[in-house]
């Protein structure tokens, strides 16, 4: 029926007068029915690889904002954006490329500063003290530079650390390497001459961190010695923070084999002359996760931790008082610290927090600390943690953030604390197609093994043109977010839409051990990887069956990183429960456990002694739960995409799963990508990934999605006509 401008029906003589006749004589024409999979699409790959360029970590100082930005065209390159009066630059031509490799995940990669805040001395040279001056840490060398912010200085960004190849080595052997001393989650000092960070040092085979402070006179350049060391002691670092008078520093910090999420504690110390004094822990554990410390006032802290079991926002005092729940609830008001920088609340002018809170979606609201108030903010915007995880910045009574919704993909946002107004600053590029061609996400808990809920996002098939044939069930596939301590969100995402708009539907799965759930649900996986996000999933599967009309000879299951692991787990060491799917993706998975230990990075190094067990001790649960050597005759046909360049988990993983399927005669592709990481960056590569993802559904599950190009399936001899299969 017509609607008026009101939306209701009754507001127009017309519709009402009409409605009935209008009904009898104009039923719902009957859309055409085409295979599911092979429906026509206007959404390419290419599309999706263009919408991949979402801004992250934004800043606010007074009217000018600025965030990081991938460009995809540009080989994954990320710059920095800076948004003022409605005009929009971009402030590092290629090549500088502003990402760090702490953690190997990096963060927030920049941090500017007004250049009134720096003193003369600290100025590039023949500079005013007007505008901004950026700091930013350089992907090729890891080293920080400082960078004038209006686009017009003569010069160009000029180094603040020095080149490795002057600092020797502590064992004498020699000069550090490229990209040895690298730097993350910056801050001004106190008297704004240093930057204090946490820096991570590459030595030797071992890794060392520490919270320094980096001159912004360029010094330490040329003398390595000028960089000085403020706290050390701890495997990890983050959020150094020294209180407004500048009399304190507060820190976190952690050890292995802890992560983050595990067990943190909050430290602060007196500084004197610039110099941390002996530390008092605070808050923290190994069983309390204490995140995003910030300065109340010189005597007290706001502080996110999760020891009532969900991350509530505490009030902290450093004169001995009990800390003071600001509004206890089973919600989440942080997340897993994954990348550095990321902090998701912060202090308006008037004393309230903007916060970001919820219970799996993630909204933004106003906490008031003296009245203990909360109050949602009415934005456009459903989700504030597209990402998984939220970060805010606020000045005066305005906040930046990064939101979406289930009709709305991610941007930069700025918004209006008083009033909500709200501020479109930057979102993913390219048009959207017609709304009819995006599914929106149904949030489903249900039944999973031994009576657990579990939650997940359904996106059934959808199309404006055309539906499956009567009597024909769809079909499905289960992807399974990476982390494992990440989540999947409720955020209009295209690289879905390129399934479900040729007839492929989707479930989103929220895994136990995903965060946004409380501690509890997180720690589902404690011990259990490999088994309960596998009963997770082929629990999915198996509703998706019973309640969304997929077709059970017609499941997959895909997944990066460790949902790479997941969707490898559900068809090897999973079929010996029963065989769900009949493919599976992996996204530079991990496949072999032993060696992935071995050889992945520091950050990671002890992460499963949580999720399977310590070593040595635990070597048969290793073994037991790898999909490498559990490849039997009933594993399904997979797709291998990998990154040459990954250190996270190295291409030997694909490669030996790609051998088990030889020698077991099972079909599987095998995509190697020449200079990609861990997450692919560049726009050809995403793109090649999801016509290959899909090419491969349709050859394993039975259509041909039209126009898309075949990824060569390797059948090995074994399972060609007149070979036994072992």
């Amino acid at each position: 029926m017509r609607m008026t401008a009101s939306g209701n029906e009754a507001d127009d003589p017309e519709v009402t007068a009409g409605a009935a006749a209008h009904d009898e004589v104009s039923p719902e024409p009957t859309l055409p029915a085409v295979p599911f999979g092979e429906w026509p699409s206007p959404i390419t790959a290419t599309d999706v690889a263009g919408a991949q360029a979402s801004g992250v970590f934004p800043t606010i100082l007074g009217s000018n904002v600025w965030w990081q930005q991938v460009l995809p065209e540009e080989g994954g390159r990320i710059t920095i954006m800076h948004s003022v009066g409605g005009k929009l630059a971009t402030l590092l031509p290629a090549p500088w490329n502003a990402r760090s490799r702490v953690h190997e995940y990096g963060g927030q990669s920049y941090l500017p500063i007004p250049r009134a805040a720096v003193p003369p001395s600290a100025r590039p040279q023949g500079q005013s003290s007007r505008g901004h001056l950026m700091v930013f840490v350089n992907f090729t060398d890891q080293r920080l530079y400082l960078a004038p912010t209006s686009g017009t200085a003569a010069e160009g960004p000029r180094p603040l650390t020095p080149d490795p190849a002057l600092v020797p080595a502590s064992d004498g052997s020699g000069p550090l390497a490229e990209g040895s001393l690298r730097y993350a989650d910056f801050t001004l000092s106190p008297d704004r001459r240093e930057i204090w960070c946490v820096q991570e040092r590459h030595e030797s085979g071992k890794v060392s961190r520490a919270i320094v402070a980096v001159p912004l006179d360029g010094s330490a350049a040329d003398r390595p010695e000028a960089v000085r060391t403020l706290v050390t002691g701890a495997d990890f670092f983050a959020y150094p923070t020294p209180s407004p008078d500048g009399s304190w520093l507060a820190w976190i910090s952690w050890n292995h084999p802890h992560m983050p999420w595990d067990g943190t504690e909050l430290r602060v110390a007196a500084l004197e002359k610039g110099q941390p004094g002996r530390a008092r822990l605070l808050m923290g554990s190994p069983r309390e996760s204490v995140l995003a410390p910030l300065w109340r006032d010189n005597a007290s802290l706001y502080v996110a931790t999760d020891w009532p079991g969900w991350w509530n926002v505490y009030q902290v005092s450093l004169t001995g008082e009990p800390p003071l729940a600001l509004y206890p609830a089973e919600e989440e008001f942080a997340g897993p610290l994954w990348r550095l920088g990321a902090r998701p609340f912060a202090l308006l002018d008037d004393g309230r927090l903007a916060v970001t809170h919820g219970a799996g979606p993630t909204r933004l609201a106003i906490l008031d600390p003296e009245s203990c108030e909360l109050k949602d903010l009415d934005t456009p915007f459903a989700e504030f943690a597209p990402s998984g995880v939220a970060t805010v910045s606020a000045d005066g009574g305005s906040i930046v953030a990064v939101a979406g919704g289930p009709a709305t993909r991610p941007a930069v946002v700025k918004i209006d604390a008083a009033t909500a107004r709200t501020e479109v600053l930057q979102r993913d590029k390219g048009p959207l197609p017609d709304e009819g061609y995006l599914p929106v996400p149904q949030a489903v808990d249900f039944e999973g093994p031994y009576g657990q809920i579990v939650h997940a996002l359904l996106y059934p098939p959808t199309n404006p043109e055309v539906s499956g044939p009567t009597g024909d069930r769809a079909p499905y596939v289960v992807w399974v977010h990476g982390g494992p301590t990440s989540r999947a969100t409720p955020v209009l995402d295209l690289a879905k839409a390129y399934f479900t708009s040729r007839g492929v539907g989707i479930i989103d799965l929220n895994y136990g051990g995903s965060s946004g759930y409380g501690r509890q649900y997180r720690e589902r996986l404690r011990r259990e990887w490999g088994v309960v996000d596998v009963q997770d999933a082929i629990a999915a599967a198996r509703w998706v069956t019973e309640s969304a009309g997929a077709d059970p000879a017609r499941l997959a299951i895909r997944g990066g990183s460790a949902g790479g692991w997941t969707a490898l787990a559900a068809v090897t060491t999973g079929t010996r429960r029963a065989r769900v799917f009949s493919a599976a993706v992996s996204y530079f998975g991990v496949g072999e456990l032993r060696s992935f230990v071995a050889t992945t990075h520091d950050f990671e190094s002890r992460y499963l002694d949580g999720l399977i067990g310590p070593l040595p001790g635990y070597e048969t649960r290793y073994d037991d739960r790898a999909p490498v050597g559990h490849v039997t005759r009933d594993t399904c046909p997979i797709l291998l995409l990998q990154g040459l360049d990954d250190p996270i988990v190295p291409p030997a993983q694909a490669e030996s799963i790609a051998a088990d399927l030889a020698a077991h005669g099972i079909r599987y592709a095998y995509l190697p990508f020449e200079g990609e990481s861990h997450g692919f960056r560049r726009a050809e590569t995403i793109a090649t990934a999801y016509e290959a993802e899909l090419s491969f559904y349709g050859q394993i599950l039975g259509f041909e999605p039209p126009g898309i190009p075949k990824v060569p399936v390797t059948t090995p001899a074994a399972a060609r006509p007149g070979h036994a299969r072992r």
